[in-house]
């Protein structure tokens, strides 16, 4: 497996690959990140900066994890040849897009045939790369929609221990999210059976207001509800706004009916309590 930009999900997916005997390589953009990096089971090496092509030769899986930028994706920029000329090596090529790509369904419901009408730049860069790495001939490719991904690590209870979570309420809007261990599974479970062509929404059974989630984070842990303020008059991040451009309920009926998938977190209730109880070990171990 050679792993461009291994990042959260493709660090957790790299234990069920050594389990099953894989060698992985994993990139990162970051001279400083190496030494860490190196401590997972894995090959960590700089990118751009380091000659991958006799790694991508002898690659039999690829997975890109690299966020494309206004110039189109980075790894299809820098070595397209390579990849299309050592197509015929490669069993398996897994894309991590967004759910971002549908845009906004105003709460509404969609799947992996619902029309690409992203309401972002960020959503349309996605749209882009998706027909970019479409577009080579004979690439065993997979494209992976993900929701918001949470996580030991990525959990909102930071900040609702410091008191700066707040519950932003806009009427109406829901988002779907998926734990990293769930995006491990499903990216193992289509290696195991590859489908050639094949987009699979990543999210889990629930999506949520997420001013629920904050609620349900603020009671797990036996702390006063953060306070509500309105979307229209919140100081945000014209970052943290833009997520709310998008409201849609994602299905993802086809993790389950073709790769055999069962979520170990079906919703954020379960994901919290699971994070929640990891934390607290890890707090008891030092």
């Amino acid at each position: 497996m050679l792993s461009f930009g291994h990042g959260f999900s493709a660090r957790a997916l790299t234990p069920l690959l050594l389990e099953q005997g894989f060698s992985v390589t994993g990139t990162t953009r970051s001279q400083d990140k190496l030494v860490g990096l190196g401590s997972t089971g894995f090959t960590a090496k700089v990118w751009p900066g380091t000659d991958l092509r006799e790694e991508l030769q002898n690659a039999t899986h690829l997975l890109l994890s690299a966020a494309p930028n206004a110039d189109g994706d980075p790894v299809l920029n820098a070595l397209r040849d390579e990849i299309a000329a050592h197509a015929p090596n490669l069993e398996w090529v897994g894309y991590l897009s967004t759910t971002g790509v549908y845009g906004d369904a105003a709460g509404g419901w969609v799947d992996e045939g619902s029309p690409l009408k992203p309401s972002t730049k960020r959503g349309q860069m996605r749209v882009d790369a998706e027909a970019d790495w479409q577009s080579i001939a004979n690439l065993p490719l997979h494209i992976f929609r993900l929701a918001g991904i949470y996580g030991p690590g990525r959990g909102p209870f930071a900040k609702v221990r410091a008191g700066t979570a707040r519950r932003i309420i806009k009427t109406g809007q829901v988002f779907s999210r998926i734990h990293v261990e769930d995006i491990a599974q499903i990216l193992a479970a289509s290696i195991a059976q590859p489908k050639a062509g094949a987009i699979y929404n990543m999210c889990d059974d629930d999506p949520a207001p997420p001013q629920d989630v904050i609620a349900y984070a603020a009671e797990l842990l036996g702390l006063p509800l953060p306070e509500e303020v309105d979307f229209e008059t919140a100081d945000m991040t014209p970052m943290a706004r833009s997520f709310y451009a998008e409201s849609k309920r994602v299905r993802n009926d086809r993790i389950k009916d073709e790769l055999g998938v069962s979520l170990h977190y079906p919703n954020y209730r379960v994901g919290l309590t699971s994070l929640l109880a990891l934390e607290n070990a890890l707090d008891e171990h030092g």
